[in-house]
C-alpha cells in the first residue's frame, strides 16, 4: 500500500496546480491519471508541447520535486474504505492511502443527437482535435465545425494548422449574446489576446452565427450537412468530409458521486458542491477544476491551487487565490449565459434517430419513459461500454433525466484485480 499526504486524481491544469501547491509545502503528493501523459484534455500531448507557458512551467516544477509521484495510465476502481482508493495500473491493482484527496477529473464533450449523427465522419469537435494532435491525417479534408462555445474556435484553429480546410464554423448562439460576451472580455484582458490570436488563425473562415446543424447526410459515410440559419425558412447545404460537433462540456462527476459527494445543478450541468476551500461534503475530499462547474483553464488553475494548499493545511495561503477564483468564476458565468443551448436543439431527433450509440436505442424508444431506471430496464440505454457518458448528456437535454446513483467501479476493471482486492 502506498501512502500520500495529498492524492490527486487527474493531471490536467487543476490537478497539476493542486499538486504543485501541495508539494511546495512539503506534502507527499501522488497524482494519478488514466492517460499516458499529464496535461489533461486541454494540454493533450503532454505539458512540454503546449504553447501555453504555464503547462511546461508547472510540469517542470513538479518533476524537480522528490516528494511527487506521477502514476499514468491508472484508473480508480473503487474505495474499499475511507481514505483509501483501489486503482488499476497498466500492470497491477494497487491500494492507495491518502490523508486528503483532490478530485480534478475534468470534463467531457456534450454531444446531441440529430439525424445522421452516427455516420462515419461525424465526430466531437474536441475528439477530432485530439485525433489531429495524435497524427490523424486531415490535410485537404473539408471540415465543418459546429456547436457552441469558444472551444469550437480552438478546435478549428488546430484542425486548420494540421492542413484541414475549414468549410465553416457553425455557432448556435445568436449575435446579441455573442456581442455581450465579447464586451465582457474587457474584464479579462488575457482572453482578448486569445480571441485576437484565434481570429488571426481563422482569417477567411466563415463564422455562421445563430445557426445549427439540422442533419447530416451521406451514402455510408458523411458527405454533407444541412445547416439551419436562425430566422430563415430554407436550409443551407455544406459539402464536407468531417463534421466536428461540440455543444459545450459536461463535468466528470462520476467518481465524486460514487464517493458520496453532494452535487448541484448549475448552468444545465451536474457539478460537485464545494466550500470556499474547494472541500466537498465528504470529509478529506476536495474537488477543483471543471468538476465543480465548467469554467476554463484559468479557473481550473485557480481552484487547483486553492485545493492543494487547503488540503495541505495552509488555508491562509489558499485565501490569496480567492480573488483570482472569483474573477474567473464571473467569466464562467458570462460564458454559460452567452452559449446557453437554444430550444430547437431539443427537437432535432426523429423517432428513428439513435440516442444511445452503444446499444442502438432510438429516440422513439426512449421518449415515452419517465427516467433512467425505466429506460435501462426496457431498452438498455446507457448500459453499453461508455456507461451513459455519451448518451447521458443527451438524455438530460432531451428528456430532463438525471442519472441514477453511480456505483463503483466507475471504469472497466479486470476481474482478476477485483478478485485480488
Amino acid at each position: 500500500m502506498k501512502h500520500y499526504d495529498v492524492l490527486i486524481v487527474g493531471a490536467g491544469p487543476a490537478g497539476l496546480a493542486a499538486a504543485h501547491a501541495a508539494a511546495a509545502q512539503g506534502a507527499q503528493v501522488g497524482i494519478i491519471d488514466d492517460n499516458p501523459l499529464a496535461g489533461g484534455q486541454i494540454w493533450r500531448g503532454g505539458p512540454d508541447l503546449q504553447t501555453d507557458p504555464r503547462a511546461p512551467r508547472l510540469w517542470n516544477a513538479l518533476r524537480a520535486e522528490d516528494n511527487v509521484e506521477f502514476m499514468p495510465q491508472t484508473r480508480v476502481m473503487y474505495a474499499p474504505q475511507p481514505n483509501h482508493l483501489l486503482v488499476q495500473t497498466s500492470g497491477a491493482a494497487l491500494t492507495l492511502y491518502y490523508r486528503k484527496l483532490v478530485l480534478a477529473t475534468g470534463a467531457r464533450e456534450r454531444l446531441l443527437p440529430f439525424p445522421g449523427w452516427t455516420l462515419p465522419g461525424v465526430t466531437g469537435a474536441g475528439g477530432l482535435q485530439a485525433l489531429s494532435k495524435g497524427g490523424y491525417p486531415l490535410r485537404d479534408k473539408r471540415v465543418v465545425v459546429a456547436g457552441t462555445g469558444p472551444l469550437l474556435l480552438a478546435a478549428a484553429a488546430t484542425l486548420r494548422a494540421k492542413g484541414a480546410h475549414i468549410v465553416a464554423i457553425v455557432e448556435q448562439a445568436g449575435t446579441p449574446a455573442l456581442l455581450r460576451f465579447g464586451l465582457g472580455l474587457l474584464a479579462t484582458p488575457s482572453k482578448i489576446t486569445q480571441a485576437l490570436q484565434l481570429a488571426s488563425q481563422l482569417s477567411g473562415v466563415p463564422y455562421l452565427r445563430d445557426s445549427y446543424v439540422h442533419s447530416a447526410h451521406g451514402d455510408g459515410t458523411l458527405q454533407s450537412v444541412q445547416i439551419q440559419r436562425g430566422g430563415e425558412r430554407d436550409q443551407e447545404t455544406l459539402q464536407c468530409d468531417f463534421l466536428a460537433c461540440g455543444y459545450g462540456l459536461l463535468p466528470n462527476v462520476e467518481l465524486a458521486q460514487a464517493l458520496g459527494c453532494a452535487t448541484r445543478a448549475v448552468d444545465g450541468q451536474i457539478a460537485v458542491t464545494v466550500d470556499q476551500w474547494q472541500q466537498t461534503s465528504v470529509a478529506d475530499v476536495y474537488c477543483a477544476g471543471e468538476g465543480t462547474g465548467v469554467g476554463g483553464v484559468d479557473l481550473s488553475l485557480a481552484e487547483g491551487r486553492i485545493a492543494g494548499l487547503a488540503a495541505s493545511g495552509y488555508q491562509q495561503l489558499a485565501q490569496e487565490g480567492f480573488g483570482a477564483r472569483a474573477r474567473w468564476r464571473k467569466f464562467a458565468a458570462r460564458l454559460a449565459r452567452a452559449f446557453a443551448l437554444r430550444a430547437e436543439l431539443r427537437t432535432l431527433a426523429g423517432d428513428d434517430t439513435i440516442v444511445c450509440r452503444c446499444e442502438d436505442v432510438c429516440h422513439g424508444d426512449l421518449r415515452t419513459h419517465t427516467g433512467w431506471r425505466s429506460a435501462k430496464l426496457q431498452t438498455r440505454c446507457g448500459m453499453g461500454p461508455c456507461q451513459g457518458r455519451i448518451c447521458g448528456g443527451a438524455t438530460e437535454i432531451l428528456y430532463g433525466w438525471r442519472p441514477d446513483a453511480v456505483r463503483l467501479p466507475i471504469s472497466p476493471t479486470r476481474v482478476s484485480s477485483l478478485i485480488e482486492s
